[in-house]
C-alpha cells in the first residue's frame, strides 16, 4: 500500500499489471446453521450477486441419519431456482462417512464448489474423497505458506485454492501461492470473511492473477456485529459496489481505498475488552463438534 501510494500506482500494477477489469465476488446466505436461504438469496440477487455461499450443515454426528443430508440438497435447489450459483462450505464439520454420502447426493444439483470437505490435517482422506466426485473441491483457508500448499497441490486434491491473505503471508506470499497453483491447473478463490483492507488486497490479487475465479466478500455476512460491516470503515464504500456479480477495477494508488481511521480508533477504544471467540458447539449428548 505504501509503495503504491509513493509511486502513484495501484498494487495490481506492482504485481505485473491487470489481466481483467472486474473481479467476480460471492456473498453469503443462511448463517452458521443454514436456514431461510431462499429469502436471503433473493436479497443477495437484488444486490447484484450471481454466486452465493452457504454452510452445508449444522451439527452432524460422526455417522448420522442419511435423511439429514436431504435438506442440504433442497437448500441448494432453492438457491439455484433463483438463477444463482451456490458454493457449499462443509467447514470440516462433516466426517468422512457422511461426507461421501453428501457428495454423492449433491452431484445431481451441481453446486459451484464444495469447501473444506475434511479438515486440513486430513490430506489422505481428501485424496480418497476427491476421486469420488466431479464437484470442484475448494480448500486452503487454514494453510499458511507455499510449503503447506505444496503437497496438497502435488497430490491433486483440490481444484480451488482458498489461501487467505490475512493469514497466509499477505499479498506477496499469496501471489506466489497462486503462481504455484497455476502449474497444477488450480484456480484461486481466496477466503476473506475479513475487513476492507484484506478484501482490497484480495481484489488486487484477482486483478493481476490469470488463474483467479472469484473472491469471498463479507458484506452483510452473518459474522458481522450489528452496525459494523465491510463498508462501515470506508470513506468511499462505492469502490466495492457489486454489479453483475463483480467489482470494478480499483484505480487509486496502493490498495485503492481510504479507511476512516478516526472511526476505527473510536470503535477500538469503546470495545477494548471485546474479544471474538470461536463458538463452542456441542451435540445433543454433550460431545464437542467442529464449528
Amino acid at each position: 500500500d505504501i509503495k503504491g501510494k509513493t509511486l502513484g500506482v495501484p498494487i495490481w500494477q506492482l504485481l505485473g499489471g491487470r489481466v481483467r477489469d472486474r473481479v467476480p465476488v460471492y456473498g453469503w446466505t443462511g448463517g452458521d446453521t443454514p436456514k431461510d436461504v431462499g429469502i436471503q438469496a433473493k436479497v443477495r440477487k437484488e444486490q447484484g450477486f450471481r454466486v452465493l455461499k452457504m454452510n452445508a450443515t449444522g451439527i452432524l454426528d460422526w455417522i448420522d441419519s442419511p435423511a439429514k443430508l436431504n435438506d442440504v440438497v433442497e437448500r441448494v435447489k432453492e438457491v439455484k431456482a433463483l438463477g444463482l450459483d451456490v458454493g457449499l462450505d462443509f467447514h470440516g464439520r462433516i466426517h468422512k462417512g457422511m461426507t461421501k454420502q453428501l457428495l454423492r447426493k449433491l452431484e445431481a444439483v451441481e453446486p459451484f464448489f464444495v469447501e473444506e470437505i475434511v479438515l486440513p490435517t486430513q490430506l489422505e482422506e481428501q485424496k480418497i474423497l476427491y476421486r469420488q466426485t466431479t464437484i470442484p473441491i475448494a480448500c486452503g483457508e487454514r494453510m499458511f505458506s507455499r510449503q503447506e500448499f505444496r503437497r496438497w497441490f502435488e497430490e491433486g486434491t483440490m481444484d480451488i485454492c482458498q489461501a487467505d491473505l490475512a493469514h497466509a503471508g499477505g499479498i506477496s506470499e499469496v501471489k506466489k501461492i497462486a503462481t504455484m497453483a497455476e502449474v497444477y491447473d488450480i484456480t484461486m478463490a481466496p477466503h476473506c470473511p475479513n475487513g476492507p483492507m484484506a478484501f482490497a488486497a484480495t481484489l488486487h490479487i484477482g486483478f493481476s492473477t490469470p488463474n483467479f475465479t472469484i473472491a469471498e466478500m463479507s458484506w452483510q455476512m452473518h459474522y458481522a456485529e450489528e452496525g459494523y460491516d465491510l463498508m462501515t470503515y470506508l470513506k468511499e464504500p462505492e469502490v466495492f459496489a457489486v454489479k453483475d456479480g463483480s467489482i470494478g477495477l480499483l484505480t487509486k494508488p496502493g490498495l485503492g481505498i481510504e479507511v476512516n481511521e478516526e472511526l476505527i480508533r473510536k470503535v477500538a477504544a469503546e470495545n477494548n475488552n471485546a474479544h471474538w471467540r470461536v463458538p463452542v458447539w456441542r451435540g445433543e449428548h454433550g460431545d464437542g463438534h467442529e464449528w
